[in-house]
């Protein structure tokens, strides 16, 4: 069903495997998370693809604030390396561009 804790498929993705993910690599997640990972989840759904940072900064900034599309925001949130920890937890495929 994954490759590399990634789903391979968007519909086996639901909240609690996220938390259950996150929770794994030491981060627990509150709503200011799940805002991001439904974002996310919104970009894959128009696009086709996961998002790498800076169109993950713009979609969080889009659909949750501009406040909150800032690359500091999301690096306190997912530290390291946030849109492939979004990727994960949202249930979604690596993005390309990140390593």
């Amino acid at each position: 069903m994954s490759t590399k804790n990634y789903l391979s498929k968007l519909a086996d993705w639901s909240q609690d495997q996220a938390v259950s993910i996150a929770a794994a690599d030491g981060i627990e997640l509150n709503a200011e998370h799940i805002q991001v990972l439904d974002a996310a989840r919104v970009f894959y759904d128009q696009y086709g693809f996961s998002p790498s940072m800076r169109p993950l900064c713009k979609t969080v900034a889009e659909h949750c604030g501009l406040e909150k599309g800032r690359s500091i925001y999301l690096l306190q949130l997912f530290p390291g390396s946030p849109a492939k920890l979004v990727a994960r937890y949202a249930g979604l495929p690596k993005p390309k561009n990140c390593l």
